[in-house]
């Protein structure tokens, strides 16, 4: 009994590793698409934009067929280390741990991150002039 349990163990292991095989197999083809769609992204950006918009939708519908989607990433929105990567941190009068500027977006494979979204994150301004001396009282200088 426990050898056709062990066997049955080892089929399952086999099968699960074969299905994590499939799901991740086009990773590599994914991540070397990621800078082709930050090019025609800033391309779009300027005055001739003919024929990028729509390259650039057709390559994203590529992506999405095989499950490569953007990582949700926008200026207020909470920052998540699992899904950001913080490069640079400022100070704001946004709240802090808050997303202040995305520089690069996100792409993640099922739940596989491909490449986390770029992102400045907001700190609490510092009290740097000290305590301002309130009207009505004297200075002792």
């Amino acid at each position: 009994m426990r050898a056709a349990a062990d066997a049955d163990n080892a089929r399952k292991r086999a099968r699960a590793d074969v299905e994590a095989a499939h799901k991740f197999a086009i990773e590599r083809f994914a991540e070397s698409l990621l800078p082709v769609i930050d090019s025609m992204e800033a391309a779009l950006q300027s005055k001739d934009v003919s024929g990028v918009e729509i390259t650039c939708r057709q390559l994203k519908s590529a992506l999405e067929k095989v499950s490569v989607q953007e990582i949700g990433a926008a200026p207020g929105g909470r920052f998540d280390p699992n899904w950001h990567q913080a490069m640079a941190v400022v100070e704001s009068a946004a709240e802090p741990n808050t997303i202040v500027e995305v520089m690069a977006k996100g792409y993640r494979l099922h739940d596989r991150v491909l490449r986390p979204a770029l992102v400045t994150v907001a700190k609490a301004l510092e009290n740097k002039g000290g305590n301002p001396i309130s009207e009505g009282t004297t200075n002792p200088n």
